[in-house]
């Protein structure tokens, strides 16, 4: 396999482009929307932005649980479908959305009982406490919402239909856009709400992109179309079998999103204008990331439809082209972000100190771009659409605790190293991950046909 043979293959660049490009464009609108809400927040001033920014990184971590329930069980769903089994595709969803749907429950119910408890961990400042405490106990009313949301568009996404998701998504975001532009700052004739304002406005977009969902899905009679006794068609075997390979799943987004969220108390130590900078800095490395979860979904679905079709050594075959292209696409990028990363910074109103530390991040970002990009591409779109999902969860799991924490903590709360240094060493754990990555898509082992029949 080389370069050349990679890009000779028509069908594999069609299919590709024809499941990514909706992915790319739909998380490219998402990020750009956040980058547009970050900014108005942004108006008012750095504590603003810190506190938003604190209360998200408590939805980072429904956002993760919700992702790896989501994609585990896209996991089923691109086997089944390469299989024809639409039956059992819709139990599938009737799990998702059950699981999801409780998670986001508990969620809701610890955010709105004890926000001041669950920011303190993130912040030590008590304005930014306070102020974050009161957009936490609005926006909470959400997670139930989203979860159900996420169930509908990732199975969509894993059955081919990835169009849909895309619209709704932008139609819904561009609802919170102007929203957040009224609700904050009491344009045309609206409350002006501050940063509580982005919260109703984020709920009320989330309420109008579920709506949406189900309409088309339900009135367009598509696949997913399930009845209530279609989605509860669970027998005790098909439970155990989704929750043996969905759980370590689970498990790896809960574990390594609390690790992540560890390196935010880092952080949070750190000073507000720590917090501002990585908060500005992670909108805009979202921003770049559009392109490669769209990779990485594509990758799943492609690599998942062969495995379910039982043709095991194309889906190897996919497997190799993906982590081919992973290191050119990302250097590319990396370069991008490299060297337009301070114009892109001079639009946010914020110190010369926040504005230094975010550019430093940026630049660490862009240069262990390709590293995470084939990591993240190797988890998600190859090992988990073939059901190697326990191998995820060390890799994972062991990466950011047994790595990356102790790093952190070490740089950024004893030996005091600059953040951006202290970005370096959260990078050390994808650089030790990939020497694990390569291997295993060589060894095969991570392929499994996971389709049953119930």
């Amino acid at each position: 396999m080389n370069l050349i043979s990679l890009f000779d293959d028509r069908k594999f660049l069609k299919t590709l482009f024809k499941l990514a490009l909706p992915i790319v464009l739909q998380n490219l609108i998402l990020s750009s929307l956040n980058l547009v809400d970050t900014v108005i927040i942004g108006g008012l001033g750095e504590y603003a932005i810190a506190s938003v920014g604190i209360a998200n990184q408590y939805f980072f971590l429904l956002n993760l649980v919700l992702f790896g329930i989501v994609s585990g069980s896209s996991i089923f769903t691109a086997q089944f479908y390469g299989d024809n089994d639409i039956p059992n595709i819709k139990r599938v969803l009737g799990l998702s959305i059950i699981t999801s749907g409780i998670a986001a429950l508990i969620f809701s119910i610890v955010g709105f009982f004890f926000n001041t408890q669950i920011l303190s961990i993130f912040s030590t400042d008590k304005l930014v406490i306070a102020m974050g405490s009161e957009y936490l106990r609005i926006i909470v009313f959400s997670y139930v919402i989203t979860a159900v949301t996420f169930s509908y568009s990732f199975t969509l996404r894993s059955i081919g239909q990835v169009k849909l998701p895309m619209i709704i998504s932008t139609i819904a975001l561009a609802v919170n856009t102007i929203l957040n532009y009224l609700l904050v700052y009491g344009y045309l004739g609206m409350p002006k709400l501050g940063t509580n304002g982005s919260a109703i406005a984020t709920l009320i977009a989330r309420i109008v992109e579920l709506v949406l969902m189900l309409t088309v899905v339900y009135s367009k009679k598509l696949i997913i179309a399930a009845k209530f006794r279609e989605l509860l068609d669970l027998s005790l075997d098909f439970i155990k079998n989704f929750f043996k390979v969905t759980a370590p799943v689970i498990l790896n987004e809960s574990m390594w999103s609390l690790g992540v969220s560890m390196y935010a108390v880092v952080y949070a130590r750190m000073g507000t204008e720590v917090i501002a900078a990585t908060n500005i800095s992670a909108t805009i490395e979202r921003l770049t990331w559009v392109i490669f979860m769209g990779l990485g979904s594509a990758c799943a679905v492609m690599i998942g439809n062969k495995i379910g079709e039982g043709d095991e050594n194309e889906a190897f075959l996919l497997a190799k082209r993906f982590i081919i292209l992973c290191p050119a696409l990302s250097t590319l990028a990396g370069m991008i972000i490299f060297f337009t990363s301070g114009w892109t910074l001079s639009v946010y109103k914020v110190s010369p100190t926040v504005y230094n530390y975010a550019h430093n991040v940026l630049m660490v970002f862009s240069i262990f771009l390709v590293t995470k990009v084939v990591n993240y591409v190797s988890i998600i779109g190859i090992f988990r659409s073939g059901g190697d999902t326990k191998f995820c969860l060390i890799l994972d799991t062991g990466g950011v605790w047994l790595i990356g924490v102790p790093l952190v903590f070490l740089g950024g709360l004893i030996l005091k190293l600059p953040i951006h240094l202290v970005y370096v060493l959260v990078y050390v754990e994808e650089v030790v991950k990939l020497m694990f990555c390569i291997p295993r898509i060589f060894s095969k082992k991570w392929i499994n046909n996971l389709t049953v029949k119930s």
